[in-house]
């Protein structure tokens, strides 16, 4: 028997493979290629999909899941504990854009109720492209990429409200002061049931099924769970996907939450490859090629709209415009959310006929341009650099107290206080190193300053270190941009011995590379980085020392190994110098004849360290291990003795074995086994 719908999944799946693998090589993001395919095999392309209706039930399905993994990853107490920075961002950023679209769609003649509605679904941008392109280019960590991930967490939570918020507007000329009482009602029954939810039912549900230790039962539950909830909120004419949004948040209040979103990733991926290739059928290729002109315009109004709107509340938070830019760049894009809300907008009547198909065209051009807008970044960032704003604007508007000299002669300076910057700090000052640190974000240097009094180390201060009530006083940070000449001389980079650049923005690396090199040509520059393609670049600009993280991590795997395989101290620290000195070509290039160090499989694949414990009756109790020659007699080797607490190390020929001793040999496996016979055999009666 046919089945019209697993016949349109294959064509749709089998396409889509073809369309991003296309994509990938032309580095566009998965989500467009999503697109594309939907625009081939809708009603506008080739016409493949005639389960067009059943399509559209699997996308509800992964909208479901993906408000649904939202809300697992966001626990009611994380909700609780948004940084100031992250809140301020986000809400600056999406309701003055909300107000910038409202009153440009209010000049072109929309009504009240579909401009703000224009607002809400410009103002969210991607957080499934953002944050791809950003860890493809190993920049979440650095301050634009945390600031740029924290604007989107909240546009990920505000969605809820807007979808809430969005039947309202049908009718916000005539009554917007008027909030309908079984709204009210509504609103309450919901905190209270997720409370209670929260609280007692589904933590307590999954402990019982948890003590069954049954995986199948443990998915269903999750499963039911999400779509309970989903159908509950709609039966009570609420969205399916802000009650699957409130299921993932109750399920992120228990332990399992991990293993859930786990467990309900892979539905996830799958049923939201059919939302978005849902919503390129809908895509008019038509229009979009007739109104094609109008189209483009549009799509990078609204980059330049929500570049300068997000770089703008970016500066507001303190930030330098270089931050400001690289920001505003990344969240110019209209995003997924905003398909997910113009559904609810279609429903409603705030969004029909041609102004949908004009939305579903920008919103697919300005999330195809995102990785190009972000590679763009820094080079838009070096031009706002040149451009005759006050200087204040280019080091930032945090009132952080302003950089002073700090220290004269052969000393540190640390560019970036993360993990890295915090380690070599603490041991700078365990050994009595004079250092100064300079941090680009002004929340981490507030919180330095306040842990006490910064101490200004230089050569005179040498000897007070060792006072106890200095160790006390937080550390000599301070703010500033250091792809400034201005903040490295007033940290007298001139004086300065060692320069350490950790931080993860590698265009920011570069610069400060270079300007470090101009201002002092006889420092020493340590970076670090993460790719090892970056070593070469660094070094022609004026690196000394280039560290790969990536590298770096390979290099200690690899002493480990080659210790538990008992190879010589000398010859792991000539490999791993060899490795380090050719700016680590031997990993790159690896040959067989140029490794016989790692080709651990010659080196003792059939020997093994074994140990036994000799047992009160055993026959070898009190003989000393000349009489027993494990050597001579066994061609075994032993290694230690363990006595109680006591670790015996290469023991002589005259100590006597205990009962209860335990005996480390190493040998093959024939040869243990002898040794294990004698050691078990008891004394002879």
């Amino acid at each position: 028997m046919e089945i019209p719908l697993l016949g349109n999944i294959v064509i749709l799946l089998v396409l889509s493979i073809v369309v991003l693998f296309a994509c990938s090589h032309l580095r566009i993001p998965t989500v467009v290629g999503f697109f594309l395919t939907g625009m081939l095999v809708g009603p506008c392309g080739l016409e493949l999909i005639k389960a067009g209706h059943e399509v559209e039930i699997l996308a509800e399905i992964g909208v479901i899941l993906l408000l649904f993994t939202i809300g697992i990853e966001f626990s009611l107490e994380s909700l609780l504990r948004i940084k100031k920075s992250v809140l301020m961002g986000g809400s600056l950023q999406v309701w003055l854009t909300v107000l910038a679209v409202f009153a440009i769609a209010m000049k072109l003649g929309q009504s009240f109720g579909e401009s703000i509605f224009l607002g809400f679904l410009i103002s969210l941008s991607s957080t499934a492209i953002v944050l791809k392109v950003i860890q493809e280019r190993a920049e979440v960590v650095s301050l634009h990429g945390s600031t740029t991930l924290g604007v989107l967490i909240y546009q990920d939570i505000i969605i809820v409200p807007m979808m809430l918020f969005t039947p309202l507007l049908v009718g916000a000329t005539a009554n917007l002061g008027e909030l309908p009482l079984t709204l009210v009602i509504k609103v309450i029954g919901i905190i209270v049931f997720v409370f209670v939810s929260a609280k007692w039912i589904v933590p307590h549900g999954l402990h019982q099924i948890i003590r069954t230790r049954n995986r199948e039962l443990f998915l269903l539950f999750v499963v039911v769970t999400c779509l309970g909830f989903a159908w509950l909120f709609s039966s009570v004419g609420l969205s399916l996907a802000l009650g699957a949004f409130l299921a993932g948040l109750v399920i992120s209040e228990s332990e399992y939450a991990h293993q859930a979103l786990g467990n309900i990733l892979p539905f996830h991926d799958i049923a939201m490859s059919f939302f978005f290739i849902s919503i390129g059928m809908l895509l008019d290729v038509g229009f979009l090629f007739q109104h094609l002109g109008i189209i483009v315009l549009i799509a990078l109004g609204v980059i330049a709209l929500k570049t300068t709107i997000a770089g703008f509340a970016t500066i507001l938070l303190g930030f330098p415009i270089r931050t400001a830019v690289l920001v505003g760049l990344a969240l110019s894009q209209i995003g997924e959310f905003s398909f997910v809300l113009s559904k609810t907008g279609v429903e409603y009547g705030l969004l029909t006929g041609s102004n949908y198909q004009l939305f579903l065209a920008v919103s697919v051009l300005t999330m195809a341009a995102t990785s190009f807008t972000i590679a763009f970044a820094p080079r838009a960032a070096d031009i706002a650099l040149r451009l005759p704003i006050p200087e204040r604007l280019k080091t930032g508007l945090s009132s952080v107290q302003e950089m002073k000299r700090s220290c004269k002669k052969n000393h540190l300076i640390i560019i970036g206080f993360g993990f890295n910057g915090r380690n070599l700090a603490r041991a700078a000052k365990a050994g009595g190193i004079p250092y100064v640190i300079i941090e680009m974000n002004p929340e981490t240097v507030r919180e330095e300053k306040a842990k006490g009094k910064p101490i200004y180390y230089g050569d005179a201060a040498l000897a007070a270190l060792q006072h106890t009530e200095l160790k006390e006083t937080g550390e000599p940070i301070y703010y500033g941009d250091a792809t400034h000449e201005e903040v490295l001389k007033h940290a007298d980079i001139n004086g300065a011995r060692v320069v350490v650049i950790a931080i993860s923005d590698l265009a920011a690396t570069r610069r400060i590379v270079s300007l470090v090199r101009k201002l002092n040509p006889v420092v020493c520059i340590l970076v670090r980085t993460r790719y090892l393609r970056d070593i070469k670049s660094l070094h022609e600009i004026g690196a000394n020392v280039v560290i790969p993280g990536e590298f770096e991590t390979s290099v200690e795997i690899l002493t480990r190994v080659l210790r538990r395989f008992l190879v010589p101290e000398s010859d792991i620290e000539k490999y791993v110098a060899e490795i380090r000195s050719g700016d680590y070509e031997i990993l790159q290039n690896f040959r067989r004849e140029s490794a016989s160090l790692l080709d651990l499989k010659h080196h003792f694949y059939d020997l093994k360290v074994v140990t036994f414990r000799v047992g009160e009756k055993s026959g070898i109790v009190g003989k000393t291990l000349s009489q027993i020659d494990l050597r001579k007699e066994y061609d075994v080797t032993l290694l230690t003795i363990h006595r109680g607490s006591q670790i015996l190390s290469n023991p002589s020929g005259d100590m006597q074995l205990c009962a209860n001793d335990v005996l480390v040999v190493f040998g093959s496996p024939d040869k243990i086994a002898m040794v294990e016979e004698l050691v078990h055999n008891p004394k002879d009666m």
